[in-house]
């Protein structure tokens, strides 16, 4: 008899996987506006090779979480709130596309508190593992399209992926991709 939930059960069946995604939000998931804050879903817009290809790699994974810095938050820019109406309506359209997302942690605080779960800071890693455990960072890819995205996932030792959104090289970063269709092989390369 399994000691877990069956929901735990069911996903390691689906899976066949003890890894874990973490996926970077905006220049990932959606377009990234350049010196914009979206506090408003309707100005988010999906990227189309996430929407194309997150589906394929979903069931690789065991878990799949999203970690973000929102300092537009700390700027009072945006309140908790829209954060969570936007994040809401994004997971519900990730669902009807056969995504999932586990969780989504996010950091509300301005680069310069310098805080501990603002990326690169590993903190989001570490609310993530307190509230799923059996989480393996050593069996865990970060997708992200910033420096402080590739520098989170190396400091609790991930596999990292940088999509190359704007012509920024990250030499740090184990994998470099143009978008995301590349991202696939690679994730199965390194979960055999």
């Amino acid at each position: 008899m399994c000691e877990k939930t069956d929901a735990d059960c069911d996903g390691e069946k689906q899976t066949g996987s003890h890894w874990s995604l973490f996926l970077d939000r905006d220049g990932v998931i959606n377009e990234r506006i350049p010196d914009v804050y979206i506090n408003d879903f309707k100005d988010f817009k999906f990227k189309k090779d996430f929407i194309e290809i997150f589906p394929k790699i979903v069931p690789l994974f065991k878990y799949i979480f999203i970690v973000t810095n929102q300092q537009g938050i700390g700027k009072g820019l945006m309140t908790i709130q829209e954060l969570e109406i936007i994040h809401s309506e994004m997971v519900s359209r990730i669902n009807s596309f056969l995504g999932k997302i586990d969780k989504i942690y996010f950091c509300p605080h301005s680069k310069d508190e310098n805080c501990l779960c603002r990326k690169p800071n590993p903190g989001m890693a570490y609310m993530a593992k307190k509230d799923f455990p059996d989480i393996d960072f050593k069996k865990a890819i970060l997708i992200g399209d910033r420096e402080s995205d590739i520098g989170f996932g190396k400091n609790v030792s991930m596999k990292t992926i940088f999509v190359n959104s704007d012509s920024n090289k990250i030499t740090e970063a184990d994998y470099s991709v143009n978008d995301f269709y590349e991202i696939e092989n690679i994730v199965k390369r390194l979960l055999k």
